[in-house]
């Protein structure tokens, strides 16, 4: 009698457990809660910090982020200088309040690939120790490349030569980058953009810059020898030709994010330290016709990139600031 009574409770036990399996006891329903606060996110500080662990999606994501200059968003988005640019914003997303952290180039170059801005001397010439987007993206076994228009050789980490211009690169100052021989190769004229398209072997994140004539920073006679709609055109020309072709590419059709950021406004403008700048997202991985309000910058682009990629940890400020999960899925 005892061992029929503890079977019949044996069996009972199991039966309940079966139902409740069959029945989602426990609640899960509630787990999209996160990521439903984080795409309504309109904070009106970038510093907010973002609910979940970076990387939690495990994304399997190719992005490609470009980088433009010293131009204000009234400058760019409407602007009938930059066709083919507004087309991408229409057909993509836009960022409205998306703002530089400072200014001079290389902090918020800086700040996008380390969370931090460590310096803002464009002269600096010292490399830099801690944590950044090149280590974390090796670590979790992905791949990286910085792809700098008229950089003399790959692996080049010297001084600025003709329109390559040292501190809109930077992965050059990396010592975890300079100091390992397959990481430096990594850094590699933009020519190889190309070759590595057509391939279908983008490396998993592209950091792309073209040179100053083709940034919308200088004009091909110097920084003063032609209009603001003529450093734009030019600028668009360029990433019509060289970026245009990204879109129709089969391996980013598949999983792609292009992202395209100005690197500061005007120096006029000082809104939030580097005053209001463009951020246009493309692809698959974009949200077409998003407009943000939500207020932005660089390190809320390198969280972005961190989850797409599915990083266990994003570096410095990326840590804690939201993603732009408004704008990009």
């Amino acid at each position: 009698m005892t061992h029929t009574r503890e079977l019949r409770v044996s069996l009972a036990v199991l039966v309940l457990y079966l139902v409740c399996m069959l029945t989602s006891c426990g609640g899960s329903s509630s787990s999209s809660s996160g990521s439903s606060s984080a795409m309504n996110s309109s904070s009106p500080s970038p510093s907010t910090a973002s609910p979940g662990v970076p990387g939690a999606a495990a994304q399997q994501a190719t992005v490609v982020l470009v980088m433009e200059e010293n131009h204000a968003f009234e400058d760019v988005i409407g602007s009938s200088a930059m066709p083919y640019l507004n087309g991408l914003a229409r057909q993509g997303a836009v960022a409205t309040q998306y703002y530089a952290n400072v200014h001079h180039s290389l902090p918020n170059y800086l700040q996008l690939t380390t969370g931090a801005m460590v310096t803002m001397d464009d002269a600096y010439m010292g490399t830099i120790s801690g944590d950044n987007l090149a280590h974390e993206i090796t670590a979790s076994g992905k791949s990286w490349k910085s792809y700098q228009e008229d950089l003399p050789s790959a692996g080049y980490l010297g001084d600025d030569v003709a329109n390559y211009i040292k501190h809109h690169n930077p992965f050059s100052y990396f010592a975890d980058v300079a100091g390992d021989p397959a990481q430096t190769a990594r850094i590699v004229p933009f020519s190889q953009f190309a070759a590595d398209l057509n391939a279908n072997a983008l490396p998993s994140f592209s950091f792309v810059v073209p040179n100053r004539i083709h940034d919308a920073h200088n004009c091909p006679g110097g920084p003063l020898t032609c209009s603001d709609p003529d450093l734009l055109g030019q600028a668009d020309q360029w990433l019509q030709s060289n970026i245009g072709p990204l879109l129709g590419n089969a391996q980013f059709q598949k999983n792609g994010l292009l992202l395209i950021v100005f690197d500061e406004s005007r120096v006029t403008d000082i809104r939030h330290g580097g005053g209001r700048v463009p951020l246009i997202a493309v692809g698959p991985h974009a949200k077409p016709g998003a407009q943000s309000a939500a207020v932005y910058q660089h390190e809320n682009t390198l969280r972005t990139v961190c989850d797409l990629l599915g990083l266990s940890t994003c570096p410095g400020a990326g840590a804690t600031a939201a993603a732009e999960t408004d704008l990009v899925h």
